[in-house]
């Protein structure tokens, strides 16, 4: 009989736990081998110094630490560096990360595409193939550290991370709370709930079971001050439409570790980008706390849309202010290496046959 070897960057501590007591072994263990694994970056057993020689003898043929490989790494002028990971049968994954001077936020990928068809964003252009597992998900965390000279005991060169790579994350519920987990874990990385981000583009039951699985802070990608625009722009709408999506933020933010939800919002010239959108922002989130995020968009080919002009950015952003929401606009980083918000492609065997249809969107 074949022996069933396990990846134990699947596992967050409770699945860890779990898997041990199955292997006839005590619960600690599970805390001990996932600081190794997580916070110490261990690949070999043998490096495990306080797990008994017995035990890591008989995890050198039961498990396994696997992170995805990198087969591509590039650093862009501004310091960002993109690394496009394999994750097999053709399919490949990106993850950025963002050095500024006071943290270092990591963007980490979900799926191998999108089933979602946002019309703007380059990822939805190459279609959907699958979901990553948990341990290709926390695996771009555990590589990140490794590949930035992260350590143990050290200062943290990663300090937040933001669930906006490739994919939408909560149309892969289960891997990526599992990964999650791992990320809050102090056993693990660490890291408090006010510094992981969580993007979506509005799956509304899921944002429900989020709330009372794991809340980390909320990034909802809006993009559109109404039915008819965001029915275009982001399809998903057509199901969870903004009043349902608003009636998620309020409730998202009863749990939520910080006291309001970010709207990310992409310029679009001559599209979603007039005063009128702005104001219907307003009224829109009137009953929602909440910041917005605006972002110059990022070109990619054939994408049909152009960046909105900085002065109408900038009056964009000034009408949401006068009203009292706090706004900033994204400083674009990395796109010398197609590394900015909505150009993440890596490579994807699409299964959806979205590679063949392009439709021209104007303003409502």
């Amino acid at each position: 009989m074949e022996l069933h070897v396990v990846n134990l960057l699947d596992f967050d501590a409770a699945a860890l736990t779990d898997w041990f007591v199955q292997q006839g072994e005590k619960p600690f263990r599970a805390k001990q081998v996932l600081r190794w694994v997580h916070r110490f970056g261990a690949t070999d057993f043998d490096q495990m110094t306080d797990v008994a020689k017995s035990l890591r003898a008989k995890l050198a043929t039961t498990a396994c630490i696997t992170p995805p490989v990198p087969v591509r790494d590039s650093i862009s002028t501004d310091g960002t560096r993109k690394w496009l990971l394999d994750v097999g049968n053709a399919n490949a994954v990106e993850t950025v990360f963002i050095p500024e001077t006071n943290r270092g936020t990591l963007c980490i990928s979900s799926q191998a595409g999108c089933a979602l068809d946002c019309a703007f964003c380059s990822t939805g252009k190459q279609g959907f193939n699958r979901n990553l597992s948990a341990a290709e998900i926390i695996g771009q965390l555990w590589l990140a550290n490794r590949m930035l000279g992260a350590n143990g005991d050290g200062e943290r060169v990663i300090s937040n991370v933001v669930m906006m790579g490739m994919g939408e994350p909560l149309a892969n519920f289960d891997n990526v709370v599992s990964a999650l987990n791992l990320m809050l874990d102090d056993n693990a990385y660490g890291l408090s709930r006010r510094r992981v981000t969580v993007s979506t583009s509005g799956i509304v039951p899921a944002m429900d079971r989020l709330r009372d699985a794991c809340p980390t802070a909320l990034a909802v990608s809006l993009h559109a001050s109404n039915d008819a625009l965001r029915d275009k722009l982001v399809p998903i709408n057509q199901k969870y439409p903004l009043r349902e999506l608003m009636a998620a933020c309020r409730r998202y933010l009863e749990r939520a570790p910080r006291d309001f939800i970010t709207f990310e919002y992409v310029m679009l010239d001559g599209v979603n980008d007039s005063d009128a959108h702005a104001r219907e922002l307003v009224a829109l989130t009137r009953d929602v706390p909440c910041k917005f995020n605006l972002i110059p968009f990022n070109p990619f080919p054939n994408s049909g849309f152009d960046r909105s002009p900085a002065p109408r950015i900038k009056r964009f952003a000034e009408i949401l202010i006068n009203a009292g929401i706090v706004t900033t606009t994204r400083k674009t980083r990395g796109d010398d290496v197609d590394a900015a918000c909505g150009q993440l492609a890596g490579q994807v065997k699409d299964k959806t046959r979205r590679t063949t249809r392009i439709v021209p969107i104007t303003g409502a």
